[in-house]
């Protein structure tokens, strides 16, 4: 053992303000913690996550990435093969809007998949430490990390911030 103690499915909330608080409480300490919710909650969110997604950056990056590979694609095709019809230029920007905006949608869409994906650590292959049942039913729950000497403070904290149940096992 690594003197890391973990402490499992530790605190069981059934107040959302509560748990809130106690989020804060943790950031505060430099704790590290994983959260279950029975439902989804902006303040739980907004608690957890002070900055705001990279997702949307991957999204912007990849439809600037179909907009390129659009135009580079079509007007390359068009000096390649070239077609002469009635004196129009070879190649020409407006035609060709419509196949960017497409590859833009797609890439984008793409990317914001797979950024998603990514950032969110899925798939997950093995059980999450910590997890009750209850937690998707009624409860909020609450596991924190850390080391041995450590485990007592956070649980004093957490007791005090309402937490109902708190159970510990070693890492």
């Amino acid at each position: 053992m690594n003197g890391e103690v973990e402490l499992v499915g530790a605190f069981a909330f059934t107040d959302e303000e509560r748990l809130v608080h106690c989020i804060e409480q943790l950031q505060a300490a430099h704790a590290q913690f994983r959260v279950f919710s029975p439902i989804p909650s902006e303040h739980i969110n907004r608690a957890i996550y002070k900055r705001s997604s990279f997702v949307r950056w991957f999204v912007l990056l990849g439809g600037i990435t179909g907009i390129i590979t659009a135009f580079v694609m079509t007007i390359g095709t068009s000096l390649e093969w070239n077609l002469v019809t009635g004196g129009k230029p070879i190649a020409s920007i407006p035609p060709y809007m419509i196949i960017a905006f497409e590859l833009m949608v797609l890439f984008g869409g793409i990317s914001a998949l797979t950024s998603w994906v990514l950032l969110a650590n899925l798939p997950t292959f093995e059980p999450l430490s910590g997890y009750r049942s209850r937690f998707s039913s009624d409860e909020f729950g609450l596991v924190v990390h850390c080391g041995e000497g450590d485990a007592p403070r956070f649980e004093a904290m957490l007791r005090e911030a309402g937490a109902q149940e708190i159970t510990r096992e070693a890492a």
